[in-house]
C-alpha cells in the first residue's frame, strides 16, 4: 500500500507548505489592515470628542456674548433716557434764563 512516490509526496508537502505560507501572509496582512482601521477609528473618535468640547466652548462664548449684548442694550436705553432728560433740563434752564 504505497501512498505515492517520494517525489509526489515532496511536491504535496511543498504545495501544502506554500498554501500555509500564503494563508499566514494573508492573515498577517488582514491583521495589519484591521489594526490600522482600529487606530484610525480611535483617532476619529478622539477628534470627534475634541470637536464636541470645542463646540461646547463656542456655545458658552456665544451665550456670554448674547448676555453682554442684552446688558449693552439696557445701558444704551438708560443712556438715551439720560440724554433726553439732560436735553429737557437744558431747555428748561434756557427758558428760565430768558
Amino acid at each position: 500500500m504505497a501512498t505515492g512516490t517520494p517525489d509526489s509526496q515532496a511536491r504535496f508537502g511543498q504545495s501544502v507548505k506554500g498554501l500555509l505560507t500564503e494563508k499566514v501572509n494573508t492573515c498577517g496582512t488582514d491583521v495589519i489592515a484591521l489594526t490600522k482601521q482600529v487606530l484610525k477609528g480611535s483617532r476619529s473618535s478622539e477628534l470627534l470628542g475634541q470637536a464636541a468640547r470645542n463646540m461646547v466652548l463656542q456655545e458658552d462664548a456665544i451665550l456670554h456674548s448674547e448676555d453682554s449684548l442684552r446688558k449693552m442694550a439696557i445701558i444704551t436705553t438708560h443712556l438715551q433716557y439720560h440724554v433726553e432728560q439732560s436735553s429737557n433740563l437744558q431747555d428748561q434752564l434756557n427758558h428760565l434764563l430768558k
